[in-house]
C-alpha cells in the first residue's frame, strides 16, 4: 500500500528479473525458432537492398508515427514526410512535433550504442529528446518521476494499474539495469527483450512517454545484443493491432505471473513484424524497378525523369523547388519531368493548387502506409 495524495492505494512492485520460478523455455522453442528465422530473413533481405539506408530512413519514420499513434496522436506518415521535406510550410502541429522527436530519439539511441551501454542514463537521454517539445514538454523530460503515477482511471484510487512508488521504483530500475547487462542468465536475447519491455512498462518510471520509450527499448536492446544488425524491428504496429491482448497480457503477468503467455505473444509479434518488414522491403525494390522500366529511355528528357524518380525514392512527397535542389536540375526541367511522371501515373499532385504544388509517389506511400491509419476518435 502507498499514499497517493489523500488516498491509500495498492501499488504493484515487480520482483527483479529473471522471473522465479524460471521461464519454461522448452515450451517456447517453436515460437523462438520462428522469430529467429524471421529476423535472419529480415537482416539478409535488407542487406541485398540497393540502398539499405533509404529503407531504414523510411522505416524509422513509419515506426515513429505508429508509436505516437498508440499514445493518441492523429498524425500520419504523410504528415511527417510532407513536413520534413518542406512540402508544407508553417510550424508543425503537436502531433507532428512528437513524431519528429521520436525519430530524433531513435536515431540518437542507435548512434550512441556502439560507444555507450544501454543504461538508465541512456534511457533518460532518450526521454529528454522525446519530450523536449510539444505535448509532454512540461512532464520533466529526461527525469524519472518523483511522484506517484497511475494507468487508467481519473486518480490512483480508481486506476486500472498503479506502478511502484518512487522509492521502490528507484530500486526496481537499478535491478532492471543489472538484468540488461547480466551475462550469466542463459536467456535467449529475444526472451530477455520480452522480459525487459514488460518490466519497463510495469515500473513506468516517467510521468509521460513510457510507452514510446518502452517500445524503442526493444529495438535498442536487440541491436546491443547483436541480434539485429540493423535497427529494423519495431513492434508498434503489432501492439497497435492487438492492443487489447497486449494490455491484458501485461496485466496477467502482474496478477498471475503468467510470463509464458506474454512471451508467446511477444515472439509472435517479432515473427509477424520481421516478415512484414522483409516483404515490404522486397515490394519497394520491385516497385522502383518496375517504375524505372516504365520511363521511356529514348525520350528527350529521360535522364532528368530518371534522376527525379531517384529523388522521389528518398522523398516521396516533393515540390518543384525541393526537386531542383535534390537533383541539380533547373526548375523548367523539373516541371517537365514531373509532368512526365504524372502522365505515367507514377506521381500525383495532391494539393489541387496551381502554385506551390506538391507531388506524391503514390504507390510507394501505399506500401509504406499499410496499417498506419490513426486510431478512431
Amino acid at each position: 500500500m502507498t499514499q497517493a495524495g489523500d488516498e491509500t492505494v495498492r501499488a504493484y512492485i515487480p520482483p527483479p528479473l529473471p522471473p522465479d520460478p524460471p521461464i519454461a523455455i522448452a515450451g517456447l522453442a517453436v515460437r523462438l525458432s520462428a522469430a529467429d528465422r524471421a529476423l535472419g530473413r529480415l537482416d539478409g533481405g535488407v542487406a541485398l537492398l540497393p540502398d539499405m539506408g533509404l529503407f531504414l530512413y523510411m522505416y524509422v519514420r513509419k515506426e515513429a508515427v505508429l508509436s505516437s499513434q498508440i499514445e493518441g496522436a492523429q498524425s500520419t506518415l504523410s504528415d511527417l514526410l510532407r513536413f520534413e521535406t518542406d512540402a508544407e510550410s508553417g510550424e508543425p502541429v503537436d502531433d507532428i512535433r512528437e513524431v519528429s522527436n521520436y525519430v530524433d530519439a531513435m536515431r540518437y539511441g542507435i548512434e550512441r550504442l556502439p560507444d555507450f551501454p544501454l543504461s538508465l542514463r541512456l534511457i533518460r537521454e532518450l526521454h529528454q529528446r522525446l519530450l523536449r517539445s510539444g505535448r509532454g514538454m512540461n512532464k520533466n523530460p529526461g527525469e524519472f518521476r518523483n511522484s506517484q503515477n497511475w494507468i487508467g482511471g481519473t486518480r490512483p484510487g480508481n486506476a486500472l494499474y498503479v506502478p511502484p512508488p518512487v522509492i521502490e521504483m528507484q530500486a526496481c530500475l537499478h535491478d532492471m539495469e543489472t538484468f540488461i547487462h547480466a551475462t550469466h542468465d542463459d536467456l535467449p536475447p529475444l526472451i530477455k527483450a520480452a522480459l525487459l519491455h514488460h518490466q519497463f512498462e510495469t515500473i513506468h518510471p516517467f510521468l509521460d512517454g513510457n510507452g514510446r520509450v518502452g517500445r524503442l527499448l526493444v529495438t535498442l536492446y536487440l541491436c546491443a545484443a547483436g541480434v539485429l544488425q540493423h535497427p529494423l524491428l519495431y513492434l508498434s504496429l503489432y501492439f497497435k493491432t492487438h492492443r487489447q491482448d497486449y494490455y491484458r497480457l501485461l496485466q496477467e503477468v502482474r496478477e498471475n505471473g503468467n510470463w509464458e503467455a506474454w512471451i508467446e505473444f511477444f515472439l509472435d509479434g517479432v515473427t509477424e513484424t520481421a516478415n512484414q518488414a522483409s516483404n515490404e522491403a522486397m515490394a519497394i525494390v520491385n516497385l522502383f524497378k518496375q517504375d524505372r522500366e516504365r520511363i521511356p529511355k529514348d525520350g528527350a528528357n529521360s535522364g532528368s525523369v530518371l534522376r527525379l524518380h531517384g529523388a522521389l525514392q528518398a522523398h516521396p512527397y516533393i515540390n518543384a523547388k525541393r526537386a531542383a535542389a535534390q537533383t541539380g536540375l533547373s526548375m523548367p526541367t523539373v516541371n517537365t519531368a514531373l509532368e512526365t511522371l504524372q502522365k505515367l501515373g507514377i506521381v500525383r499532385e495532391v494539393t489541387g493548387k496551381k502554385r506551390g504544388r506538391v507531388f506524391c509517389y503514390t504507390a510507394y506511400m501505399a506500401i509504406l502506409g499499410a496499417g498506419m491509419q490513426p486510431p478512431a476518435d
